[in-house]
C-alpha cells in the first residue's frame, strides 16, 4: 500500500527514484524496495515523504489508487469540486465541505478576496469575528504598556 503510493507520488511530481532518494537521503536502492514493498520508509523517513510530497502521513499510509492521487490537494487544503454561480452570483457549497466545516443553514460566511489570485474565500462570521477581536485585545494591551 504505502509503496504503491511512494510511486504514484513520484511519478506525479515527475522526480525519478534518484532524485527521490536524494531528497530523503536515502540510495535508489531504497526507494526502489519500497516501491516493491520490499520494506517500509521508517516513520522519519515517512515524515519527510508526506513534507516532500504536501500530505499527511495517513494519506502516505492510506489506501489510495492513482485517481485518488490526482486528486490531492496539497497537506491542509481541501478540493471539493466545481460550483456554477447563479444568475445573483449565488453558489451551492458541496455537502462534503459544509459537513467537513460544520456549515450549517442560517450560518453566516464572511466572504474575503484577493485582486492578485482573483480568488475568494469563506469563512464562518463567528470564528473571523473571534479572531479580529483577539488582534484588537492584542493592540489595546500593547498601547497599554508603551
Amino acid at each position: 500500500m504505502i509503496g504503491m503510493n511512494i510511486r504514484i507520488l513520484r511519478k506525479k511530481h515527475k522526480m525519478s527514484q534518484e532524485l527521490l532518494a536524494e531528497r530523503v537521503q536515502v540510495s535508489r536502492q531504497t526507494v526502489a524496495k519500497w516501491e516493491n514493498d520490499e520494506a517500509v520508509p521508517d516513520i522519519y523517513k515517512s515524515k519527510l515523504l508526506a513534507e516532500l510530497f504536501e500530505i499527511t502521513l495517513d494519506q502516505l499510509s492510506g489506501d489510495m489508487s492513482a485517481d485518488d492521487v490526482e486528486r490531492l490537494a496539497p497537506k491542509g487544503k481541501q478540493f471539493f469540486g466545481v460550483v456554477k454561480a447563479g444568475e445573483r452570483g449565488q453558489i451551492v457549497i458541496p455537502k462534503e465541505a459544509r459537513e467537513l466545516y460544520g456549515i450549517r443553514p442560517g450560518d453566516r460566511l464572511v466572504v474575503l478576496g484577493e485582486d492578485a489570485t482573483k480568488g475568494l474565500a469563506l469563512l464562518k462570521s463567528e470564528q473571523f469575528l473571534a479572531f479580529a477581536d483577539m488582534i484588537r485585545k492584542a493592540e489595546s494591551a500593547g498601547d497599554e504598556s508603551e
